[in-house]
């Protein structure tokens, strides 16, 4: 970890640190990790991804908006579940259902902020169930932090950016709330909904909205054969 520290050092930038993130993933013993940035209210946005099904089980998160990171987020506080599937149902209903046809079996989440201020969060995923020694737990913290030092002498990409990997989601999120008139977090919500009814990544939704192959209703509900929409829309 020591050396995963001094690696962050460099002065790269946020996006060129990503190289450093697999050494660090074997050092605190799991198959990948995530890292994702706050981008306004408690929704982040992945930057780092060093594993499939840490990515994976990052999009669900995402899609479904419950999970370890995004109650880490909103708490402030690391989430560790040694075992997905002893976790309550009713905790995160719907990614108890999802999580079971996924790889990650152990999920760790660790929040990166300075007191209340939120800049994003460190997920750590294991595909065998096992929780994490105190001294993993210990280090993520320190990378955490780290990180959050990072992140903070760092330009964060916003959702117009290009930069992020669910930028395409903020402008279909966008378009849907001037198509159906309701606010952004709604509009995501009926996005959200169509992509876990219809059993599709939210961000290959939002492709489709984009490019005017889907248009949603009020019910988050959408056939691929979108009427006819002015440029306004």
């Amino acid at each position: 970890m020591a050396e995963v520290l001094r690696l962050l050092q460099g002065d790269d930038g946020f996006d060129a640190a990503a190289a450093v993130a697999a050494l660090a993933a074997g050092t605190l013993g799991v198959s990948g990790l995530t890292v994702s940035l706050a981008t306004g209210g408690d929704r982040a946005e992945l930057m780092w991804c060093t594993d499939e099904a840490a990515g994976s089980f990052e999009d669900l998160q995402f899609t479904l908006g419950e999970g370890p990171g995004p109650e880490a987020m909103r708490s402030g506080a690391m989430v560790l579940v040694p075992d997905l599937a002893l976790v309550r149902p009713e905790r995160w209903p719907a990614l108890s259902v999802e999580a079971a046809g996924l790889a990650a079996r152990a999920v760790f989440s660790f929040p990166m902020g300075i007191g209340a201020i939120r800049v994003g969060v460190l997920t750590l995923v294991r595909r065998t169930a096992g929780s994490l020694t105190d001294g993993q737990v210990a280090d993520a913290q320190v990378l955490a932090h780290a990180l959050t030092g990072r992140a903070l002498g760092s330009t964060v990409p916003g959702p117009d950016g290009g930069a992020l990997l669910h930028a395409v989601v903020h402008q279909a999120t966008g378009m849907v709330s001037v198509q159906l008139d309701v606010s952004l977090p709604q509009a995501l919500l009926r996005l959200r909904a169509h992509a876990y009814s219809s059993g599709r990544p939210l961000t290959d939704v939002s492709r489709d909205v984009v490019a005017r192959r889907l248009r949603l209703d009020l019910n988050g509900n959408g056939n691929g054969n979108p009427s006819p929409v002015s440029d306004k829309d």
